[in-house]
Order: structure tokens, then C-alpha cells, then sequence
């Protein structure tokens, strides 16, 4: 029996502070600019100083981009454009710089972590800093087998957990949460489905890399088989993880919660991360209201959770890379929001505004006062003469 209780995540999660969010909403009605003329950037602004707990929000300057790797068996059944067991190969060049976000990152000056969780390859092709949270080697066959074993997905768990307190130890102050996965899309699938209640035709997408119509039909089986394997164990998340999730998405799960705990906001990437996100929200109702979603990637499964979650995506760019790639083009947005939000000036009290009025008043009277003795003296000395 596990040794975690998802329970204690509803007592330790609070809200963003909603005092100093309402500090924020009025510092900004008294800003030089008109409140709603900066569109979200303003919602965008109070959320940071809520989530922050300060008045005027603090800039974002320590991001982070933190990625959880693994491979999933249900990829062997054609469901991805990508080789199953391929995920290793994406994260060498995630690490060589070769990808969307590597790229995107070095341009923003973000920092990227990848983190192994059930990558099919040997690690020692990989740096230790990242296989040392690795559960296991590949992920079961979702549609005729368990993804985990109940160990396992609380191992993985664990170490999402773990990951998220060693970001907030070192301060990072924002987190841009992705996934390097092969058939990753696939589990995510099932568990939107599962916890919406939906078929599986509703939330089947093309995945990163798109496939075609016979790909799509065989993906479409296999999340509607899996998704019969996930319906009994709706009621325990963690046990649903391990049946129809994958150790990635069990950490990526773990990851937001304890993020939340620790009150580190963290910006949502495509729909891996919208799934675990869902499994979050069904384990602490207010654990969302400390997640941003960054962008409308076209998935249908992501668009399925994020409106059961009411978040609303910052971006609608069609990037369905995954990877966090999509997380990175939203982060310029947040930061914008926090330095206007923070440097405008505000626009000067009506007291101030008389003040000013007055002494400019008192100073043309005094003008006047001295231009009328300088005439009298000038008269005067007229008449002498």
C-alpha cells in the first residue's frame, strides 16, 4: 500500500493571495495608463503579485525550464510519427542545442533541465545530472498493460516532487513545464479522457510531429482500449498514473503539486502537460490557480483539459513541437506584464495636484507684488528728477 497520501496536497495548497492581488488591481486603476488598455497584461500582472505576494510584483529574472523525458511502449502500435523508443535521441539534441526549445531558451537566456524519468535507452549515453531520477527503462504497453507498477509510479512521483523543491531551494521564480516523449501524447489522451468522460475520438490529435489518417485510426484504438484499463481506478489518481499514465507523466503530475506547495508558478507547455495538470486539479481543487496556460497548440486534448480547468491559453500559434517550446513563446509576455505592472508611475493624488496648483499661484502673486514695488520705485524716482 502507498506511503503517499495525495490527500495532504488539498491542506497544503493555498490560493495566491487574494489581498494582495486586490493591491495590485487598485495600484493599477491609479497607474497613468487606463486599466484594461494592456489587454491580459494587466489579469497577467495581479496573478504574478497574487502568486508573489508583493505589491509592485517582483520581475521574473530567474525562469527555468524543467522537461520530463520518457518512452512509452504504446508508440510500438504506430501511434507516432517518431521510432518507438526514440525519445533519447530528441533529448541528445534538446542538449546539444538542436531543437525548437534549446534554441528559443539561448535566445531568452532560460536555463533547460531535462529530467529522465523512463527513457529506452542505456543511460550512460546520457549526463548523470540527467538519468538520476530514472524509474525504469520504457513504459508498459498502456492499451493491454499497466504502465507502472504501483511502486514505480510512486517513485516517480516522488521525484517530480523532489525536482520542483530543488528549483524553489535554488530560486527560480518561474517554471516553463514540458515533455520529451514518444507516444507521451497518447497517455495524455487517456487520461483527459478519462477524467472528462469523454470518448476517445474527442481527444485524439495528431501529435508533435503529425501523423496521417491510418496513424490517427490506430491512435484513436488504442487510447479507446487503454481508456476502458482507466476507468475502474478513476477515483485514485495516483493508481491511474500508473495504469494509463507513464513515469514522466506521473513526475510532471508530482511536479505541479509540490510546485504549488511551494507556491512557484509554473507556465503549462502543450497537452502532456495539460493532462498531468488535469490529474492535479482532481487531487487539490486549487492547485490550477498557480498555472498559466502558454499556448493554444491545436491539440484537442489539451484545448479538453484546459476548459475543464478554465485556463485560458496566452498564445494560439499552432506549435505542437511540445518540448516546452510553446512555454518559452509565452514567457516574454509574463515578463512584460510584470515590468509594466511594476514601472508605470502612477498618476499623482488630486491633493498633490492642488499643492501644485497653489504654490504656482503664490509664486505669480509674489511675481506680480515685486514687478508693482520696481514700478512705484521707478516713478518716484522720475519725479525726483
Amino acid at each position: 500500500m502507498s506511503s503517499l497520501n495525495l490527500d495532504d496536497f488539498t491542506d497544503l495548497i493555498e490560493r495566491p493571495d487574494g489581498g494582495v492581488r486586490r493591491d495590485a488591481e487598485a495600484r493599477r486603476e491609479r497607474q497613468v495608463v487606463p486599466p484594461g488598455s494592456l489587454g491580459r497584461l494587466d489579469e497577467l500582472g495581479e496573478w504574478l503579485a497574487a502568486a508573489q505576494s508583493a505589491v509592485p510584483v517582483r520581475p521574473v529574472d530567474r525562469p527555468r525550464v524543467v522537461l520530463f523525458a520518457g518512452d512509452h511502449r504504446i508508440a510500438e502500435l504506430g501511434v507516432s510519427a517518431r521510432p518507438a523508443g526514440g525519445a533519447g535521441e530528441l533529448v541528445r539534441e534538446v542538449l546539444e542545442g538542436g531543437r525548437p526549445v534549446s534554441v528559443l531558451a539561448r535566445r531568452l537566456g532560460v536555463p533547460v533541465r531535462v529530467v529522465d524519468m523512463a527513457l529506452d535507452c542505456d543511460p550512460q549515453t546520457l549526463p548523470a545530472e540527467v538519468v538520476r531520477h530514472r524509474v525504469r527503462r520504457g513504459g508498459g504497453r498502456i492499451d493491454v498493460e499497466d504502465a507502472l507498477t504501483p511502486e514505480e509510479a510512486e517513485a516517480a512521483f516522488r521525484a517530480g516532487m523532489a525536482v520542483a523543491d530543488e528549483e524553489a531551494d535554488s530560486g527560480t521564480d518561474l517554471v516553463v513545464l514540458g515533455d520529451v516523449s514518444v507516444g507521451g501524447t497518447t497517455a495524455a489522451g487517456v487520461l483527459v479522457a478519462a477524467l472528462c468522460g469523454t470518448d476517445a475520438s474527442v481527444v485524439t490529435g495528431r501529435g508533435g510531429l503529425a501523423i496521417d489518417d491510418l496513424a490517427w485510426m490506430r491512435k484513436c484504438a488504442a487510447i479507446r482500449d487503454a481508456l476502458r484499463r482507466a476507468r475502474p481506478v478513476l477515483g485514485d489518481q495516483l493508481r491511474l498514473l500508473a495504469t494509463v499514465g507513464g513515469a514522466d507523466l506521473a513526475a510532471m503530475t508530482g511536479f505541479l503539486l509540490q510546485s504549488a506547495v511551494r507556491k512557484m508558478p509554473v507556465i503549462l507547455d502543450g497537452v502532456v502537460t495539460a493532462a498531468c495538470a488535469l490529474v492535479g486539479q482532481r487531487v487539490a481543487f486549487r492547485a490550477p490557480d498557480w498555472w498559466l496556460a502558454a499556448h493554444d497548440s491545436g491539440e484537442p486534448g489539451q484545448a479538453k483539459a484546459l476548459d475543464r480547468m478554465a485556463l485560458e491559453p496566452l498564445l494560439t500559434q499552432g506549435v505542437t513541437v511540445g518540448e516546452g517550446a510553446g512555454g518559452l513563446l509565452a514567457l516574454p509576455l509574463v515578463q512584460a506584464a510584470a515590468a509594466l505592472a511594476a514601472e508605470l508611475p502612477e498618476r499623482p493624488k488630486a491633493s498633490e495636484r492642488s499643492e501644485g496648483s497653489e504654490d504656482s499661484v503664490g509664486s505669480e502673486n509674489s511675481e506680480n507684488s515685486v514687478d508693482s514695488e520696481d514700478s512705484e520705485n521707478t516713478d518716484s524716482a522720475e519725479e525726483k528728477a
